[in-house]
This record gives structure tokens, C-alpha cells and sequence, in this order.
């Protein structure tokens, strides 16, 4: 199912089915268009015409273009944890590096393939709240659950240290090659391990 963006960014939340999917198609339709033109050049008119939608169902749902980018940030965050989630199941708690890796993997998978992910990801230019702190709760967890522990102070700090240096790292590998410069992505990977194995194995 289809992850539903998070209701403080909507003006209304989809009850019917028709509803819902006409959102996804909205959110869609600005993922594509960021794509096409970045941040700067997305509109509310263009998502509507994009989306086969009138302006009024863009407007039902959002108030400006920040708040449907923000919406979309939050459909991001909710797949990448459901992606996430679903790949831990196959790794066993005891292999912390494979842990890791999937946690990093998801993401740059999603980097690459997910239509106007590398504008938002999971937090839309300009949003109120920084996406850090969001992604290392969702990510502290996640972990906590799966190595069947408690995501305490020490686990929720670490791992916000590590999204944070991550997400620098990886703006780096990225602005180097548009595909992610490998060598970085690697560096970035060892990073993870030095600083995590202490909290994780």
C-alpha cells in the first residue's frame, strides 16, 4: 500500500479511495516535475496539468508548492523505512556491516531510481523542520527492533551522528558524478562501520 504523506502536511486527509489516488498521482506528477526542472521551477498549475487533475484537487490538498515537496518528503521517508524494514528481515541481527549496508543501500537505491527523490529526499528546500533528526529516529527504531534492543540515548545519538555524516558525504559523492562517485560511497561505507561497530556488534 501506498505509504500516505504525513496529515500535518495536508490541508485534507484522503478518506475514499478515489481521493488517495489522486493524491499519489498529485505527488507523482511532482516528483516528475522536479525532475524536469528542480525546485525553482516547480508550480502548483504544472503538477495539476501533469497530473490530469484541476488546480482545485492540488489546492484541496496543499497550500503551496513547499507543503506538496514536503508531502512528498514524507512519502519518501515512509518507503525508505518500509524498504528498509522489509530487507532487514533477511539479515541476521549478528551481521551489523550487513545492517549497514542496508541501510546505506536503500538509500542510494532510492537516490537513483526514485523520481525527484535527489530534490527532496526526506526533506522538501526550505522545510521547517530539519529531515536529520526525523531519519534517525525512524532509522534508531528500526535498528532497536531488529537487533532486539532499546533504542536509547546512546543508539538515537549515534545514529543521528551517522545520518548526519552521511548525508554530507554523500551530497559530496553525488555533486562528484551524478550517478555517486564510488570511491566516495565506499569511504562513506568504511566511515559507517568504524563509527557505528561500537553501538551495533
Amino acid at each position: 500500500m501506498e505509504p500516505m504523506p504525513d496529515p500535518n502536511a495536508l490541508r485534507r486527509v484522503p478518506v475514499q479511495q478515489r481521493s488517495a489516488e489522486r493524491l499519489t498521482r498529485i505527488l507523482d506528477a511532482c516528483a516528475e516535475s522536479l525532475d524536469e526542472g528542480g525546485y525553482e521551477q516547480l508550480t502548483t498549475r504544472a503538477v495539476a496539468a501533469r497530473a490530469a487533475v484541476p488546480i482545485g484537487s492540488v489546492y484541496r490538498f496543499f497550500g503551496n508548492k513547499r507543503a506538496m515537496a514536503d508531502a512528498l518528503a514524507q512519502r519518501n521517508l515512509d518507503g525508505y523505512a518500509d524498504r528498509v524494514a522489509d530487507r532487514l528481515s533477511a539479515v541476521p541481527p549478528a551481521d551489523w556491516r550487513g545492517v549497514i549496508d542496508t541501510v546505506l543501500d536503500e538509500y542510494l537505491g532510492m537516490r537513483r531510481t526514485v523520481p525527484g527523490f535527489a530534490f527532496v529526499d526526506f526533506g522538501g528546500p526550505g522545510a521547517v523542520d530539519e529531515p536529520n533528526p526525523k531519519v534517525a529516529d525512524r532509522l534508531s527504531e528500526l535498528l532497536a527492533a531488529h537487533l532486539g534492543r532499546a533504542a536509547d540515548g546512546r543508539l538515537r545519538r549515534k545514529v543521528l551522528v551517522g545520518v548526519e555524516a552521511t548525508d554530507a558525504l554523500l551530497q559530496l559523492a553525488f555533486r562528484a558524478q551524478p550517478s555517486g562517485d564510488t570511491e566516495l560511497i565506499g569511504e562513506t561505507r568504511e566511515l559507517l562501520y568504524a563509527y557505528l561497530a561500537p553501538v551495533l556488534d
